[in-house]
């Protein structure tokens, strides 16, 4: 007698017989619903599917054991029925994003794309009236690839220049005004070959959480984030050396690091630096003076100011 594990008596049970999938899902599991025949169901005690036959069923959360959920969801597609429908084109990204191909179901294109990862405030939104928003915005219908119902990718291709592009900044500005929307972007670089789409969509992802984590600024881009992603991703030992080398006697002192930092931010210039910390103009260079002579590092010149930023991002790290 053939003896059969778990997982093969499950697929062998599910695709024999001339009952509908959705049938013998019910037999194994007796709380399965269907979206269309409930669709008042509190989502939040289902775990939820896509059937074979594009049918959207729940079944208790209770009911379904590690194993159970690992089968189906090897078997079914897991659904947010608080998610918008997927449209071909967010199809399409989604099966490069993860699989690197496609099934030929939208034919290959070169144009210009870039992934931006957002992140809302919980129950500020919901995700059909973001989507609406967003592709409202551009004027255009823009695919989003969903995490959960706050944080997602927006794909943008093309990538519009000049007067008809609209800025993350803007879009911020307009959310907060009109719908009260706490949100931030992280911006990828504009790319061209759709077949670096799955390596440039997990770096963003592990790029986003770094960058945000050291950054007070709701839109980030990919370039202004790269330093503090390549401070991150050195060993610690490393760390620690650069910030006793560079910021030596300073790195508790909490006025002086705020000072430098500001001072990198505002591009080395004295004046607008004296004018954001309200301070005046000799007394800042004084503090300069005192960095530099106790250091031996010149803030003033670019290379090296560059070396005590990365500095001061490593510090932020300890």
């Amino acid at each position: 007698m053939k003896v059969y594990t778990y997982k093969q008596g499950y697929a062998l049970f599910l695709n024999k017989g001339s009952m509908t999938l959705t049938h013998k899902l019910k037999h194994l599991f007796p709380s399965l619903i269907s979206l269309n025949h409930h669709p008042n169901a509190v989502y939040d005690d289902y775990t939820w599917f896509i059937t074979t036959d594009d049918e959207v069923v729940g079944i208790l959360t209770e009911d379904l054991s590690p194993r159970d959920l690992s089968l189906l969801e090897a078997i079914l597609t897991p659904h947010n029925p608080a998610l918008p429908t997927m449209t071909k084109e967010e199809h399409y990204w989604e099966q490069r994003i993860k699989t690197g191909e496609t099934d030929g179901a939208q034919t290959e294109s070169s144009e210009s794309y870039r992934f931006v990862y957002f992140s809302v405030q919980p129950n500020q939104i919901k995700p059909q009236a973001f989507k609406e928003a967003i592709s409202e915005l551009f004027n255009k219908n823009i695919p989003i690839l969903w995490n959960d119902d706050h944080s997602g990718l927006m794909i943008e291709s093309p990538v519009e220049s000049g007067d008809e592009a609209i800025s993350y900044e803007q879009i911020i500005d307009i959310l907060m005004s009109d719908l009260y929307v706490n949100i931030h972007f992280f911006v990828g670089p504009i790319m061209n070959d759709h077949a670096d789409a799955r390596t440039i969509y997990k770096q963003l992802i592990d790029y986003a959480e770094t960058a945000f984590r050291h950054s007070d600024q709701s839109v980030l881009s990919y370039v202004e984030a790269m330093p503090a992603i390549l401070v991150n991703e050195m060993e610690p030992h490393n760390r620690s050396a650069m910030i006793e080398a560079v910021l030596n006697e300073f790195v508790h002192d909490t006025d002086m690091l705020h000072t430098i930092e500001t001072f990198v931010q505002c591009h080395l210039n004295v004046s607008i630096t004296a004018k954001k910390l309200y301070m005046h103009r000799n007394s800042l260079q004084y503090r300069l003076d005192k960095f530099i002579e106790k250091t031996g590092i010149d803030i003033r010149q670019f290379p090296l100011a560059v070396t005590v930023y990365l500095a001061l991002l490593a510090n932020k790290m300890e």
